[in-house]
């Protein structure tokens, strides 16, 4: 399941490429609050619109009464004005139908953490995809760049996705 960021971004500077290899067979799920939240981007920049469009991507209406409770109950935690809906829904996703929620918000991943919910940040599915030899370290170094250049929050600034990955022992 992934949040709208990651997705947003990697629409933006036109490195879905990699993401559906870093997905492969897996199923990538987005809840219907994440579709409007790209649906708003892609009225900005209109190249989200490919998120919206891939076929490799699902859409998923929460409707079920335990969605919907859910959603309810991580959106008091999370929510604030109309921010991090997507982040409420893809947590209530992963909690009714399983698997593994895409979020890099530290509050997210946080009550995902206190309801037992697998979490995987961006960066980490990056990682293992080079370890698992499907991406190089030298292009996701410039996916980072670009990510930072459409202001992306990461914990390096350019050219610093090697070293932080390398001394942080998330690639060899």
């Amino acid at each position: 399941m992934f949040d709208t960021g990651p997705l947003s971004h990697f629409a933006i500077n036109n490195w879905l490429g990699p993401l559906k290899a870093v997905v492969g067979g897996r199923r990538a799920l987005i809840p219907d609050v994440v579709v409007d939240e790209l649906r708003a981007g892609a009225a900005r920049h209109h190249s989200i619109t490919a998120v919206l469009n891939a076929p490799w991507i699902e859409h998923y209406e929460l409707r079920g009464r335990e969605e919907i409770t859910a959603f309810g109950r991580f959106s008091e935690l999370l929510v604030r004005k109309e921010r991090n809906r997507g982040e409420a829904g893809v947590l209530a996703l992963a909690s009714t139908v399983g698997g593994v929620a895409v979020v890099d918000d530290r509050a997210a991943r946080k009550a995902a953490e206190s309801h037992k919910i697998k979490t995987r940040p961006t960066l980490a599915l990056l990682c293992d995809a080079i370890r698992q030899g499907l991406l190089t370290p030298m292009l996701v170094g410039e996916l980072a760049d670009d990510l930072l250049a459409s202001e992306y929050h990461l914990p390096f600034g350019p050219g610093g996705f090697v070293t932080w990955a390398t001394e942080n022992g998330l690639i060899h």
